[in-house]
């Protein structure tokens, strides 16, 4: 049984499946390993400059011949340099595929397609993704409130993916983000009406991905009931939700009757800090990457709600071989198909 679907046919990949873009955690390795096991790695340059998203695009791009995409944030807020200018950096290295978020891709389609490449934007409500479609792009992500990192919507998945679906048609292929870590989630955001799946959690949880090993110990602990939708770090992107992790820091906030910004247990404590020297605040929103030293736990440490799921820290490319066979088996166990198969 093949797995091909209309996103496949787009992107030129084998496997529906689409590393999301987790930030400071992606590395050449990890997108390329994710790409040339058949699925679509992924990028983050938001917190890059233009000379270090050359680099990465340019070492990813001599691990593998196959598609991989490149994300950008466009909340002004949380951009290192100017997005029009970081986004001709990266149109330059001829990339495959740009993914936009937290933003509005209609000023930037018609630039992307000009240069060859494909635009991806993530989206939180059906309108959201109709008006997306309207702008020109080529795939809408429906990102669902079970996601980790930072979220822009307050839908469940479930809910989310078979609007998008009746809201586009058959106009560009969905992928359903939020929740979803093995075959059994991609299985069902294919039922739901999705063309494939957007894994964030489960890439951290790999050898190729740059997070800390503190990090990955408490992803392979943690279930489903261990995180929490907030914005309480916000240093460095304020006002934007998140889910994460529940920690030391969200516990003594809770535990203090959750007071504002400014009025927070330990507001100025310096928590950690980078290989560079860079100080890291309590409530800042700075990823455990391998180079930070110091406490850790109490850091921001991103996770979606399937991170019960998330039990072994593996290579990336097993992790899509894997998730392409266990949703072979879920198609495969669906009791119709079974019906119609007997």
């Amino acid at each position: 049984m093949t797995l091909r679907t209309p996103l496949c046919e787009v992107l030129g990949i084998e496997s529906p499946i689409v590393q999301a873009p987790i930030g400071s955690a992606t590395t050449p390795e990890l997108a390329a390993a994710v790409s040339n096991a058949g699925g679509l790695g992924h990028l983050a340059v938001t917190w890059r400059d233009t000379a270090e998203t050359r680099a990465v695009i340019r070492d990813t791009r001599e691990l593998t011949d196959e598609p991989f995409a490149v994300n950008l944030v466009l909340d002004d807020a949380t951009t290192v340099v100017d997005t029009a200018t970081h986004l001709e950096t990266i149109l330059e290295t001829g990339v495959d595929v740009v993914s936009l978020s937290f933003g509005d891709a209609a000023p930037y389609v018609d630039r992307i397609h000009e240069a060859g490449a494909l635009v991806a934007q993530t989206v939180g409500s059906a309108e959201a993704a109709r008006t997306a479609v309207d702008a020109g792009v080529d795939i809408v992500v429906t990102q669902g409130l079970e996601a980790g990192g930072h979220v822009q919507s307050e839908i469940a998945t479930t809910a989310l993916v078979p609007r998008v679906a009746d809201a586009v048609g058959d106009d560009v292929p969905i992928v359903a983000a939020g929740g979803i870590a093995d075959g059994r989630g991609i299985a069902a955001a294919l039922a739901l009406g999705a063309d494939g799946a957007w894994l964030g959690t489960r890439f951290v949880a790999t050898e190729e991905a740059a997070v800390h090993d503190t990090y990955q110990r408490r992803l392979r602990e943690s279930d489903e009931t261990d995180t929490e939708y907030t914005t309480l770090f916000d240093k460095g992107w304020p006002g934007t939700p998140h889910r994460v992790l529940r920690n030391e820091t969200l516990e003594r906030w809770d535990g203090d009757g959750r007071p504002p910004a400014g009025e927070r247990p330990g507001e100025t404590d310096i928590v950690a800090t980078t290989g560079g020297g860079d100080r890291i605040e309590r409530y800042d929103e700075a990823l455990a990457t391998p180079d930070v030293d110091g406490d850790v736990e109490s850091m921001a440490l991103f996770a979606g709600q399937s991170v019960g799921l998330t039990e072994t820290v593996r290579p990336a490319g097993s992790v899509v071989a894997t998730l392409t066979a266990e949703t072979r088996d879920a198609i495969d166990a669906f009791p119709g198909r079974r019906r119609e198969d007997g």
